[in-house]
């Protein structure tokens, strides 16, 4: 594989689940057996006429070590030029950005999560973009169908207890695409089934945006063109799954043209590809006027103040315990989750007690070593956990490669604590469940959490993942 490496992967330092990240693990050709080199490294003296190898997309591994030919063709058209370009084509330019991002910038600016919100927002309009909207709405939606599939999984575990149902705990969370991506290339089948079939809030807006809201803003599908701003890299490899593309169709179900395909995202822009993006129009960001921000799919109150889950990485976890802890044992878990942590800041547990038993037992694991350790309990058929909130990236999705830099002078600790700060700062911690955009989502579209329209527009498969080149290492 070449190694060509884009400027801001370069400098980046990114540790998605591969460390380090920064070494290409994939050989051109089959290693020799002898001698052995370390688990990171391939090591190959080529024949004379070896050709280049092509690497699609499904070779990758995700590590974000290195561009392949396949992933310049995919980030070409998930740049800022593309985005750009699409606005002067007359496109209905949507961009939905997430929390982690939000915080970023604020971050780096010295503002606040809302100020930033409503800075973003005067600043892409002014560019030609329709509507701005927020992720963490999205992810309400989201975390109120991983709250009724946990709860379907947790009742189908404790009535039946054969061979056929032990796949339905612990459920895993999904939203991270660089532990999807492991997950289907590496693990494989045997993974796969404990994984929540939920979208992530990227491609959850994305289907809400493509599929239900274009209509009430009396366009096709096909004429919008949504841009999402995230904190990670491996956000464009989502986007660009076949899973996330669909045709056309009436009201009535049928195909309105079969040749016509459209994706949810059609691009995805990181915090630090914004940022350039405000530098490169010499953009004075603190000074900008704020605008109002657009309501229809923001969770922001009547008086101003964003709202949404704790949770730095999505709050799945938190969220998912405090439901079921009511729903299942009729216990109010009052204030933040208490988790107690293990071996490392990145690996958390939590559990409740009911007459002295253990009945549900959580877990927060970021980062690629504590990930394989807990595959490899599930695997030997010994994980006790009910629930697992996984990242790929240390310290969670506040830390993805995506995100902004730490400035001169300031640790990539310091930073993540400053993040921390900022990421709840003028938020309001709130229920998914009283989200009244979520409630609205379902009374107009979805009919309720679980239903067969949920399922088809909320939820989707992941697959294992066929190697080809990969493969040559298998035994390796």
């Amino acid at each position: 594989m070449a190694e060509r490496f884009s400027p801001a992967l370069r400098i980046s330092d990114l540790n998605d689940f591969i460390a380090p990240s920064q070494a290409c693990i994939i050989g051109q050709i089959q290693p020799s057996k002898t001698p052995l080199l370390p688990r990171n490294e391939v090591k190959i003296d080529p024949p004379v006429e070896a050709k280049p190898v092509k690497i699609s997309l499904k070779d990758c591994l995700a590590c974000s070590g290195c561009v392949t030919s396949a992933e310049t063709v995919m980030l070409e058209k998930q740049s800022l030029d593309e985005f750009l370009t699409s606005i002067k084509k007359g496109k209905a330019v949507i961009v939905s950005i997430s929390p982690q991002s939000r915080a970023s910038l604020a971050e780096h600016f010295g503002l606040s999560p809302v100020q930033v919100f409503k800075k973003l927002t005067t600043f892409f309009k002014s560019l030609g973009v329709k509507a701005v909207f927020d992720t963490s709405c999205s992810r309400d939606l989201a975390l109120i169908e991983a709250c009724n599939e946990f709860i379907a999984r947790y009742k189908q575990a404790q009535s039946l207890d054969d061979v056929k149902h032990k796949t339905a705990l612990p459920m895993i969370s999904s939203s991270c695409p660089g532990w999807i991506c492991y997950a289907e290339k590496t693990l494989g089948s045997y993974i796969l089934p404990y994984i929540s079939s939920v979208k992530s809030p990227q491609q959850t807006i994305g289907a809400v945006i493509k599929r239900y809201l274009c209509q009430k803003m009396s366009l096709r599908p096909d004429e919008i063109y949504h841009v999402t701003v995230m904190p990670c890299y491996d956000k464009k490899l989502e986007a660009s799954r076949d899973d996330f593309v669909f045709e056309i169709e009436n009201q009535d179900g049928d195909l309105v043209n079969g040749d016509l395909r459209v994706t949810e995202v059609d691009s995805v822009l990181t915090s630090g590809e914004v940022l350039e993006l405000i530098q490169s129009r010499q953009v004075e960001f603190s000074t900008l006027d704020e605008s109002p921000l657009d309501r229809m799919l923001t969770n922001v109150t009547d008086d101003g103040h964003l709202y949404g889950v704790d949770g730095s990485s999505g709050g799945y976890a938190e969220t998912i315990f405090r439901h079921a802890a009511k729903s299942l044992y009729g216990t109010e878990i009052e204030g933040p989750v208490a988790f107690k942590i293990l071996r490392n800041s990145d690996f958390r547990e939590v559990s409740l007690e009911v007459e002295d038993k253990i009945v549900l037992k959580f877990a927060l694991c970021y980062g690629f070593r504590n990930l394989q350790n807990v595959v490899r309990k599930i695997k030997n058929g010994n994980c006790d956990y009910h629930f697992l909130e996984i990242m790929a990236c240390p310290s969670g999705c506040l830390n993805g490669g995506g995100q902004i830099k730490p400035k001169p002078g300031q640790s990539g600790k310091d930073l993540i604590q400053q993040l921390e700060t900022v990421y709840m700062s003028n938020v309001l911690a709130a229920d998914p469940f009283e989200n009244p955009i979520a409630k609205g989502l379902y009374t107009e579209w979805l009919e309720q959490p679980g239903s067969e329209k949920a399922k088809k527009y909320m939820h989707t498969e992941y697959h294992p993942v066929v190697k080809s080149i990969t493969s040559q290492l298998h035994n390796w």
